[in-house]
């Protein structure tokens, strides 16, 4: 799926794509069917919320379910990436997002980018997130928030919130948010709100400032984030886990575009565990061969 001249200089000044719809129910009900038992397990990589029992994140499912390692490599999940990069891509992030009912708790104001920069020590913004919704989303279930065109600004600064939530960020400060709301458009325009029925798909850039409210509705909001990197932009730390922060730079091959309705072999290197050097953690930075 490549993305056309007009979408590509609409990203260049929005600075996020939303495609409704863009998977089928049938595909949609394939990942949507793996997630309970996913959330259900009593692993590292399962974060839930502050004072609940309920899932805030699931990571690096790629690396142990076959419907998830099969949409890490759909093409309708990675060439758009490729279309705005121009670079092979590797998997940094991998995360199921849940806002469960009534737990979901806000995610507060940040660029991706920042704690990637911050804590991996990535060298350039020439990573991407594209997200599939798998419920639908409205303004009642803690929807994402962005401010258009803020990606402009490049990194931002941010602070290390270790207390807000169950899982730490680097966050802006309000009134620089307050600020870059009213650039935006204030009040017409200045906060999009992308709703969609479930198999929605959203992109946006790693710099873009975004946040979501808790959801205090009945009903979930669950959604797929890949963070897909630049192969030479791979990160230089290994400060967060690598559940978290992945380490394998290889490039991404793609399966064909029926991937989630067939059973295309896929490798899944932890699906028998995580193996302990997944846990080894260093805040040293990588040195490089010249």
């Amino acid at each position: 799926m490549k993305l056309t001249p007009d979408q590509l200089a609409q990203f260049d000044r929005d600075g996020y794509l939303f495609f409704p719809g863009m998977f089928s129910a049938a595909e949609t009900k394939v990942l949507t069917d793996a997630v309970p038992e996913l959330y259900a397990r009593r692993e590292v990589y399962n974060v839930r919320e502050k004072g609940s029992d309920a899932v805030r994140t699931n990571f690096a499912a790629h690396m142990y379910s076959e419907p998830f390692a099969r949409l890490a490599r759909h093409p309708r999940m990675v060439e758009p990436v490729q279309s705005l990069l121009g670079d092979e891509l590797y998997m940094h992030q991998f995360k199921i997002n849940g806002k469960m009912a009534f737990n979901g708790d806000v995610w507060q104001w940040h660029q991706d980018y920042g704690t990637w920069l911050n804590d991996d020590a990535m060298p350039e913004a020439r990573a991407m997130n594209i997200a599939i919704f798998l419920d639908d989303v409205s303004e009642f279930n803690g929807p994402l928030m962005f401010i258009p065109g803020s990606h402009r600004k490049g990194v931002v600064d941010a602070k290390h919130d270790l207390t807000t939530t169950s899982y730490p960020l680097w966050t802006v400060d309000h009134a620089l948010i307050a600020e870059m709301v009213e650039k935006a458009g204030g009040k017409n325009g200045g906060l999009v709100s992308p709703h969609g029925p479930a198999g929605s798909m959203i992109l946006f850039h790693g710099c873009l400032l975004h946040a979501s409210g808790s959801n205090l509705s009945p009903y979930n909001r669950v959604s797929v984030y890949l963070s897909l990197n630049a192969v030479d932009n791979h990160i230089r730390r290994h400060k967060r886990p690598e559940y978290i922060a992945h380490r394998d730079f290889t490039p991404l091959r793609l399966l064909p575009d029926d991937c989630l309705l067939k059973d295309y072999p896929v490798e899944l290197p932890w699906k028998s565990g995580m193996p302990a050097s997944a846990l080894v953690t260093s805040t040293d930075e990588l040195k490089l061969a010249a």
